[in-house]
């Protein structure tokens, strides 16, 4: 952006600021880079952070309105954000949503953007994200991202199609009996999760898929297996 449209992309922003749906046609249409280069702009003329801002407008309006939860999310950085989305996560107890959000954060990001995150949420909470994880109540979930935190060792080891296939069968023969009710060793999971980057084990599913013509996902869901912790 120029800088004469983000001094008045700034200054219509602050006019907006008590009107949540105005200042949502406002950001709405930029891009992320966008966005932080109108934070910026939006610090030096007038002295505050936008994110502050739009924080402070959630705080006086309750809490309540999902509208402005979004623009204060749109106003931070990738990884301010997923900080901040970690921290609900971890704050709201034991939530299968909460746990999903995690669970994204840790799969969905590469190993540099996983650090800044980190780095993110010490700064801002002062709280380490993994030692925060670790202290939750156990719950499937929970086991199941200390171990894609633990996984990040192996993020820089090239990809095996041999042992994806060898994952796959493992990851079969975990089903034991196969038929309703029957039960899935947890300790076979946890170890494959914490020792296989997120690509060797997205190549692991497909190898499953190829060798036995389903997904793993489905196989577990839709025949109801429980899962075996000790």
């Amino acid at each position: 952006m120029a800088s004469a449209g983000v001094e008045e992309a700034c200054r219509e922003i602050r006019g907006a600021c008590g009107h949540p749906r105005r200042l949502g046609l406002l950001l709405a249409p930029r891009s992320p880079a966008e966005r932080q280069q109108i934070r910026a702009a939006y610090r030096a003329s007038f002295g505050e952070d936008l994110a502050v801002a739009l924080q402070g407008s959630i705080v006086a309006g309750g809490g309540q309105d999902e509208l402005r939860k979004l623009l204060y999310l749109w106003a931070l950085e990738p990884a301010e954000r997923d900080a901040v989305v970690a921290r609900e996560a971890v704050e709201g107890g034991v939530t299968v949503p909460g746990y999903r959000a995690l669970v994204e954060v840790f799969t969905r990001r590469k190993q540099d953007q996983l650090f800044f995150t980190k780095q993110a949420y010490l700064a801002r909470f002062r709280r380490n994200l993994d030692q925060d994880m670790v202290t939750e109540p156990s719950h499937p979930y929970q086991r199941l991202l200390v171990a894609l935190a633990a996984s990040r060792k192996s993020h820089h080891d090239e990809l095996s199609h041999h042992i994806a296939k060898c994952d796959a069968r493992r990851l079969h023969d975990t089903k034991n009996g196969g038929g309703a009710g029957s039960v899935v060793d947890e300790a076979v999971i946890l170890e494959m999760f914490s020792k296989r980057s997120i690509p060797q084990l997205r190549l692991a599913f497909c190898s499953y898929k190829h060798i036995y013509g389903h997904d793993y996902t489905k196989a577990i869901t839709t025949q109801k297996y429980a899962m075996r912790s000790d």
